[in-house]
């Protein structure tokens, strides 16, 4: 009887050591010792790559012989980017001609994805409006037309485009615009009438149907210009714009709303130089407006996608490739490559940046498994979507 107690005395104090020995090392593990780096292989991060490139390209129809089929299949490309007008050569009719067109090239465009394409437009009504009505497409208005007459009319409103959206197979929206009206003499902004208003609640509040309707119809809303382009004196597209002396933090409003409401998928970046954030640097290559300010600050967990690297404000300043470095080291999910600015149309851009991704890889400068963290994101907000 002894010699058994003693024998379960004993057991009982190896195990409470075993399980001591555990906590111990489970606690090291977690609390102390880095995570190891998840091994990624080169298949995987060209798919990976692909994830992160949202492209423009130009034609209405496409086939097998289309680069765009070549950059989707062969380079993995995840995300579509459609303009109305080709600024190289001055032209409309890009891609979007009339409803039926657009229909059947959003259908193709998938065939070619095999259905895993974010096939995104700017959409917001009014002024800023690729889905145009002399085109054959509903008449939208303003966001700051609507507004100034309620609720209501700003859901009529949203509830057309997110239906014209769905209709032609369009399932990514830059839109709403949650900029708030700080210059009604900004002239990318105010002028055009794209702030819903100078109240960042009720900038906030009207997003936020904006948003409600198009996740109705399985439209990803993507907010913009973060961290505010209502105050700008001048247009990023002609060249980099400085919002330091008239940014206000209420710009930022709209944002802290509603992501602390968990209403947003998607936050484009701007190119505005804010250096009362710390940075002489456009927002949209800033680690510090990105992973500081959007990221820790406010808790955005979502896709972050750069404004447009063809604008002025990006390529005359830092040229093609480093501007894609540069987006990826601050922090961005999404590289916009409209293919789409005021210079040459270039159809081996894609290899061009997929070529250069590589390279920053091989050499250290960009890390696999950053890459890899933004393209799960960007997998995850397609799942959510039913977009696989």
């Amino acid at each position: 009887m002894i010699r058994r107690t003693l024998f379960c005395i004993a057991m009982a104090i190896f195990v409470s050591l075993i399980a001591c020995s555990s906590n111990v090392a489970e606690e090291v593990t977690e609390d102390t010792v880095a995570p190891q780096d998840t091994i990624i292989t080169e298949e995987q991060l060209r798919l990976d790559i692909g994830e992160l490139l949202l492209v423009g390209f130009r034609g209405t129809s496409i086939n097998e012989k289309s680069h765009i089929v070549r950059d989707i299949q062969e380079y993995h490309v995840g995300s579509i980017i459609l303009f109305e007008y080709d600024a190289p050569t001055g032209t409309r009719h890009r891609n979007i001609q009339s409803p039926s067109q657009i229909k059947q090239l959003c259908h193709d465009l998938q065939q070619y994805g095999q259905g895993r394409l974010l096939i995104g437009v700017d959409q917001e009504g009014g002024n800023v409006a690729r889905l145009r009505s002399v085109d054959g497409f509903p008449t939208t208005r303003s966001a700051q037309a609507t507004a100034k007459e309620g609720a209501d009319a700003v859901r009529a409103n949203a509830k057309i485009v997110a239906q014209e959206l769905a209709e032609a197979g369009i399932n990514l929206n830059f839109a709403p615009c949650t900029d708030v009206n700080v210059n009604p003499a900004c002239p990318i902004i105010g002028k055009l009438g794209r702030s819903f208003s100078a109240d960042p609640v009720e900038v906030a509040d009207f997003a936020r149907i904006w948003i409600d309707e198009q996740r109705a119809k399985k439209v990803v809303s993507c907010l913009k210009h973060f961290p505010g382009h209502g105050s700008a004196m001048g247009d990023t597209h002609a060249g980099l714009v400085d919002v330091t002396k008239t940014w206000k933090e209420v710009e930022l409003e709209p944002y802290r709303i509603l992501i602390e409401n968990n209403d947003i998928d998607m936050v484009m970046v701007a190119h505005v130089i804010n250096q009362q954030m710390g940075d002489k640097l456009p927002a949209s290559l800033s680690p510090l407006v990105i992973k500081e300010k959007l990221r820790k600050d406010l808790g955005f967990k979502g896709v972050v996608v750069t404004d447009d690297l063809a604008m002025g404000a990006i390529s005359r300043q830092y040229g093609f490739e480093e501007g894609i470095k540069m987006a990826l080291l601050a922090g961005c999910d999404l590289l916009c490559l409209s293919n789409n600015g005021g210079g040459t149309y270039d159809p081996e851009m894609v290899p061009r940046a997929v070529k250069a991704i590589l390279r920053f890889v091989d050499n250290g400068e960009l890390s696999a498994q950053d890459i890899h963290a933004s393209a799960e994101r960007v997998r995850e907000l397609k799942k959510k979507y039913n977009v696989n």
